[in-house]
């Protein structure tokens, strides 16, 4: 794979986290404007060079950063523009609601010790008193005045903890015309309760929602299970893959007559990996929850699974302790055997993969997926029709953090390959540099990158938003 290098212009700055980059086109307007969602629940947008405020949803949103620190993965997580918002106005967010802090599903912190059966097989009991918090998926109208006005809740959802909620979770599918929400396992680390893998539990699946079909709800009921919702609401929705750890939204790119998708799964301790696929076959959720009452499997020919817990990428998820004799080496051990076993022959391999740790020369060690997108443009010839994206902070760079790009090519075989970092040229100088998101234009003819200076959510105007120039 060819070295790239590129500029960083930039085009936004002093903002907070900033959690997702979209464009659309305004109703009666005829540009193209980016617009910039932050995790603390602003949304701006840039308008001849000016930047304004499209909605402002802080006070709907839990109080981040306590408690942790500072460091939180709730928030305002995801935000889509219906593909006809020029016409009807209408857009979607996902956010943390506020006033429903709860105590979390497990009273300390989870690692599974392949010895002992009971940390293996852990249920998630007393769900309405111990979970964490409570995500909420909307409709929005922006209507004639200008002023956005919230019409619907389509989803209520209770999580076990605070972090594995998705980012950059809400996008449309161009290939279907489907809201597509990418949900995270709930949380904690290694997936205590195995809801990745459970066909009933919402968490760690990608969902495909028909918002064509307008139903009206008032207060659709806080669950955590598919069994648990409205017929009605069942009926809206598809599962389209499952096995999802934390995924930073998902990317299609037009090949020919059909879409390649792209998703990244954000890893545990070893590695973060680049899914992609052509073909799939969503199963509806009330076919799940048929086969579930029957005690039945439903046909899965076509289901995607990404094939955590058991796997992290390519490899079974292991659980990393240091070696006492030499301490520059690690021991590994296979977390979860069985599953591991389970799951060799069904789950998707991936594009690519990076690591935690990482010796080659021109490589980088990682810490966690942040982006990933298809490009499409001409400007930067040496990306055009690759998939490119971001980890927050490269291991190697502290004390002044400095995130990574990269990118990655689909082989005409389907086969698995290599990544080449991404050479950047601009001087972020003592500022810390973590890379927080990626964006694209409709088109995917210009990437755009967002950066913040700490990973705590109560730091404040630490964020700056570039355009990746040639």
């Amino acid at each position: 794979m060819i070295k790239v290098k590129v500029g960083l212009r930039p085009i936004a700055s002093k903002i907070n986290l900033p959690t997702v980059l979209k464009t659309t086109i305004l109703p009666g307007d005829s540009i193209e404007r980016l617009f910039i969602a932050t995790q603390v629940g602003e949304i701006f947008y840039i308008g001849n060079g000016v930047i304004r405020t499209f909605l402002d949803i802080r006070p709907r949103i839990l109080k981040l950063g306590v408690p942790g620190g500072g460091y939180d993965e709730r928030g305002l997580l995801g935000l889509a523009f219906h593909p006809e918002f020029h016409y009807n106005g209408l857009f979607y967010l996902h956010y943390s609601v506020a006033g429903t802090q709860g105590p979390g599903a497990l009273p300390e912190s989870f690692k599974p010790d392949p010895c002992d059966p009971r940390t293996l097989n852990l249920r998630w009991i007393n769900r309405e008193t111990q979970y964490d918090h409570i995500d909420t998926i909307e409709e929005w109208i922006l209507q004639l005045n200008g002023q956005p006005q919230k019409r619907r809740t389509l989803l209520n959802l209770r999580r076990p903890f605070s972090n594995h909620n998705g980012v950059n979770s809400l996008n449309f599918s161009p290939e279907t015309g489907k809201l597509v929400l990418t949900t995270g396992d709930g949380g904690s680390g290694y997936d205590p309760f195995n809801l990745s893998q459970d066909d009933m539990e919402i968490a760690g699946k990608i969902i495909e929602i028909d918002v064509g079909k307008n139903i009206y709800i008032n207060n659709p009921p806080i669950v955590t299970r598919f069994n648990e919702l409205p017929t009605t609401i069942q009926e809206t929705l598809m599962v389209m893959a499952k096995g999802v750890r934390n995924i930073p939204g998902i990317s299609f790119q037009r090949f020919y007559n059909q879409y390649i998708k792209y998703a990244g799964n954000v890893g545990q301790d070893l590695v973060e990996s680049i899914f992609s696929f052509v073909h799939y076959k969503p199963i509806p959720v009330t076919q799940l929850i048929q086969a579930s009452f029957m005690n039945s499997e439903p046909g899965k020919e076509g289901f995607i699974n990404f094939g955590w817990r058991g796997w992290e990428g390519a490899f079974p998820a292991s659980i990393i302790r240091g070696c006492t004799e030499n301490p520059a080496l690690d021991e590994k051990t296979i977390a979860y055997y069985n599953e591991a076993v389970t799951l060799s022959g069904s789950r998707l391999q991936p594009l690519t993969s990076y690591f935690h740790k990482d010796t080659r020369p021109d490589m980088f060690a990682g810490t966690a997926l942040t982006g990933v997108q298809a490009y499409m443009g001409e400007s930067i010839p040496g990306l055009t029709g690759s998939v490119v994206f971001t980890d927050l902070a490269r291991k190697e760079s502290q004390p002044q953090v400095r995130g990574a790009l990269a990118y990655t090519i689909v082989r005409p075989n389907g086969e698995q390959n290599d990544f080449s970092v991404i050479q950047t040229d601009y001087d972020f100088g003592s500022q810390s540099a973590y890379y927080v998101s990626l964006g694209t234009n409709l088109n995917q003819t210009i990437l755009y990158l967002a950066v913040y200076g700490s990973m705590k959510v109560t730091d404040f105007n630490q964020g700056t938003v570039f355009e990746i120039i040639p």
